[in-house]
């Protein structure tokens, strides 16, 4: 298979460098971080007005009309620049593509442009307290009430609900349906009355999650996605580009990371002895090398299927998975190779590297529950791509 870029994709990818080279700088890597929404916004805003986010979108709806490979260049190249990330993250890999998959023509023209332009953020409401993997077993009811759903329940790990505009929530409409077969999508004003939203603190210190509950809040008709019972198919749409999409992105910031930990390797010195120079440590690396490294090329495979009209399958779970598990070890390892001083946290003089890979390795350990838990990516695995009759 020819990995390189065409012609054109080559003068596109130079394009988004040069453009990255004049925009971007260690200043603003350093504060468009965090709880700055507003910077984040501004961060986002100009990414688009420079043409680089929703370059495969619709013209007329905000987007460039571009092709999906050159969606992949920017991912690519603004995880490689250590970019920020743009604010409207669920928006842009979530919940924008599933509007324009199963949205109507006023809801495309409604919600999209808004969302590439970050000035409204959206977040997700799929996790409840006890259907976070089982996303089928979920409670939080809606009830048809004339031209209304009026919906109450709680859900959690909510990322940005507490700036969100919008939600998209799913929800039960018949209990007396299959787990699956019951459901709905729906478009929610977070600004609407009967909603309460509770900061959830990590670990970290940091407080990106959030729960949220409902009380009787009342959603219009019209802010139906798809059809009313359908919303298992709606949502797989949007797990199923979350996986897909970010999965690219997943493996550069993997690589990214993996250069950091080979620096630090060079850099760790113990009795006059650079801790690259161990051969457990060397042979660590490698492994973590060939990981990532099979990452990129699955990710290539994925990204194949979608270029040949194909929508994402299951096997985008796959770097998913890998992603999770391996940026945890990657954090391990670099924990092991600071020695004790690597669990002072931020804001401790003694801190090595003002307490960076200790705030990284703590935050990994959400990487194999959110987005979907390793165990449940793993039966999705053995069920969908090898056939595996199932476990329960």
């Amino acid at each position: 298979m020819d990995f390189s870029l065409s012609p054109e994709e080559t003068r596109f990818r130079d394009e988004v460098r040069d453009w990255l080279r004049d925009n971007l700088d260690d200043r603003i890597r350093e504060h468009v971080t965090g709880d700055d929404i507003e910077q984040r916004r501004a961060w986002q805003r100009r990414v688009h007005e420079a043409g680089f986010a929703g370059v495969s979108w619709p013209r007329e709806l905000g987007g460039q009309g571009g092709t999906l490979m050159q969606e992949v260049i920017v991912n690519q190249e603004m995880a490689a620049a250590r970019a920020p990330d743009l604010v409207n993250i669920i928006g842009l890999y979530m919940a924008g593509p599933t509007i324009l998959a199963h949205g109507t023509p006023e809801q495309r023209a409604r919600y999209i442009p808004p969302l590439l332009r970050a000035d409204e953020i959206w977040c997700q409401g799929f996790s409840e307290p006890n259907s976070g993997s089982d996303l089928a077993s979920l409670r939080t009811r809606a009830a048809i009430d004339g031209d209304d759903f009026v919906v109450s329940g709680q859900k959690v790990w909510t990322s940005f609900a507490h700036v969100a505009r919008w939600c998209i929530l799913l929800t039960r409409t018949d209990a007396s349906e299959t787990a699956h077969a019951g459901l709905t999508y729906l478009i929610v004003d977070m600004h609407s009355p009967g909603i309460e939203v509770r900061p959830l603190r990590q670990i970290t210190g940091d407080a990106e999650f959030n729960e949220m509950y409902f009380t009787d809040v009342r959603v219009p008709r019209a802010n139906l996605l798809g059809e009313v019972g359908g919303g298992w198919r709606v949502a797989m749409t949007t797990l199923m580009h979350e996986r897909a999409t970010l999965g690219v992105g997943l493996q550069v910031r993997a690589r990214i990371a993996l250069d950091a930990l080979r620096a630090l390797a060079r850099e760790t010195v113990v009795d006059g002895v650079p801790r690259s120079a161990d051969p457990l440590v060397r042979q660590q690396i490698a492994q973590l090398s060939i990981e990532v490294e099979a990452m990129r090329l699955n990710g290539l495979r994925g990204l194949t299927k979608v270029l040949h009209g194909e929508q994402p399958g299951p096997e985008g779970s796959v770097n998913k998975l890998m992603w999770s598990e391996l940026n945890q070890r990657i954090a391990e390892t670099a924990l092991d190779l600071l020695g004790p001083y690597a669990t002072l946290a931020e804001g401790d003089e003694r801190a090595p590297l003002g307490g960076r890979w200790a705030h990284g390795y703590l935050r990994s350990r959400a990487n194999s529950i959110e987005g979907g838990t390793s165990e449940v990516l793993r039966n999705i695995l053995a069920e969908r791509v090898l056939g595996l009759p199932r476990s329960r």
